[in-house]
């Protein structure tokens, strides 16, 4: 497929790792007029930048929570200390988290993190490493200014009309892009379900019902009896913090044992049970709720729904035919990244179950080379059928955009061999080929296979795991050099 027109100006939606990866390797093609970065918060970083306890306090979803198709979101105005206030949007991230991933894997191909922090890093230290790798091209952000509409402006040109509103005087200014990258990510609307009796329960204990997006610190849950519904790995790590405060053992609800079971540590003060069927009817029971064994629970404080969230892009509302239909997945996509009615348009790091910071690379260095033309698109059947295929080996939902292991190593691979096969351009770097992202070798293919087993041994070592900084601390070695290109 031969895109209908050059693409010259190039609109990026989110400073999250994804957002930003996709800003250096555009502008590494050195082929286009204009990149604009437009990202809502005052700091680069998405989703790692911490909103604390203040910001959550209070806050809530709605029970069930079911609809992806939620309005743009407003900020809350925080005041700092000289006077001047900030937009602050709510991010999934809580006062204790520290990633899954070990940092040899989760970096960017071109800035280590830094050798003196530890293996599985603390939140506050992803967000330093992407303020450095934020740093060279911070002028190409624009701060502070939500994406509020997207519309398909020429059909025939596949050119975009994208609409942005100044937070603080609230003006609004529309632009004209020929190719954008939505890089808004994908943990702002929460799921919870709709379990039988729930909104009954919900009404007569309000506040009792959370998800994990307004979780912040398990201190206010001490004293509580509180049940956990999820085993992600968000799920068992809230679960075992609030397993220290809370009264008797943390009850985990789980529909079957977790990809990340091996990662949380020792199952120390909690109580496995499977999934929630109904919460009991008030009148009857004491805060009861019945498992699908059916084991009864009563005398529950507290519910907290580790149980995701959904695709949304509230932007793109107008969009035919649409990305977003029930939230399970991104439709209309090719490789998992261009939208296939208009490959002008890309969603980079829908894929969950991988490790995020390469892919989006490895994904920005298609992409950018696709919009450059040095490489070209099949056509737009044969993107259709490829979406079709995955759908009928994978289903049509959530599992449509999971690639456990090996599956993200091999798609890594694939993007990197794809971006790699560019046609060279002289002016370029790299020899004509220009940026390229991370090409695992055995090693980190290795430590991908196993960084569960990584996780639990990093756990396991309680308060001591913060002096940990590295694989071979933990005992584990690997006979073949990391390389990162």
């Amino acid at each position: 497929m031969t895109l209908a027109h050059p693409i010259r100006r190039v609109a990026i939606i989110g400073a999250g790792p994804s957002g930003l990866a996709a800003l250096k390797f555009l502008l590494a093609e050195d082929c286009f007029e204009c990149i604009d970065l437009f990202e809502q918060r005052s700091s680069v970083g998405g989703a790692w930048v911490y909103t604390g306890g203040p910001a959550k306090a209070g806050m809530s979803t709605t029970v069930p929570h079911l609809n992806p198709h939620e309005p743009v979101q407003r900020p809350i105005w925080d005041k700092r200390e000289d006077g001047s206030s900030q937009a602050i949007f709510v991010s999934p991230l809580y006062e204790r988290l520290e990633t899954n991933i070990p940092k040899d894997l989760m970096r960017f191909s071109d800035l280590a993190f830094p050798s003196d922090a530890q293996l599985f890093p603390k939140h506050q230290t992803v967000q330093e490493y992407l303020d450095a790798y934020a740093a060279p091209v911070k002028g190409y952000i624009k701060f502070e200014t939500q994406v509020v509409s997207l519309r398909l402006k020429n059909p025939s040109l596949s050119t975009w009309e994208l609409t942005t509103t100044n937070l603080f005087d609230g003006l609004n200014t529309t632009q004209i892009y020929d190719a954008v990258v939505v890089a808004s990510g994908h943990f702002n609307v929460p799921h919870l379900p709709d379990i039988t009796g729930i909104k009954e329960w919900d009404r007569v204990y309000p506040g009792a019902i959370s998800h994990s997006k307004y979780y912040d610190r398990p201190e206010q849950f001490a004293g509580k009896k509180v049940v956990v519904v999820g085993s992600s790995a968000s799920g068992l790590d809230i679960g075992g913090q609030i397993s220290e405060m809370s009264a008797g053992p943390v009850i985990v609800s789980q529909r079957s044992e977790s990809y990340f079971a091996a990662a949380s540590g020792t199952a120390i003060n909690k109580v496995f049970r499977p999934e929630i069927v109904e919460f009991l009817p008030p009148a009857k029971y004491d805060r009861g709720v019945r498992f699908a064994d059916g084991h009864i629970e009563e005398n529950i404080n507290a519910v907290v729904f580790c149980t995701g969230y959904f695709y949304s892009y509230p932007f793109l509302s107008s969009l035919k035919p649409p990305v977003i239909t029930d939230g399970w997945r991104t439709r209309h996509v090719y490789q998992q990244l261009f939208y296939t009615e208009h490959p002008t348009l890309v969603f980079p790091v829908l894929p969950q179950r991988v490790i995020p910071f390469p892919l989006a690379e490895n994904q920005a260095a298609v992409f950018s080379r696709v919009w450059s033309q040095r490489l070209q698109l099949p056509p737009k059947s044969e993107m259709e059928a490829w979406e079709a295929a995955q759908v009928d080996q994978k289903g049509d939902g959530k599992t449509f955009h999971l690639l456990p292991f090996p599956l993200d190593a091999d798609y890594l691979e694939f993007l990197y061999t794809w971006a790699a096969s560019a046609a060279p351009r002289p002016a370029l770097s790299n020899g004509g080929h220009g940026r390229l992202g991370t090409c695992w070798t055995e090693r980190e293919r290795q430590i991908r296979k196993i960084f569960t087993e990584i996780r639990q041994s990093f756990v396991n070592k309680g308060i001591e795991r913060s002096s940990v900084r590295t694989l071979e601390e933990l005992g584990y070695t690997f006979d073949a050099p990391m390389v990162k290109v």
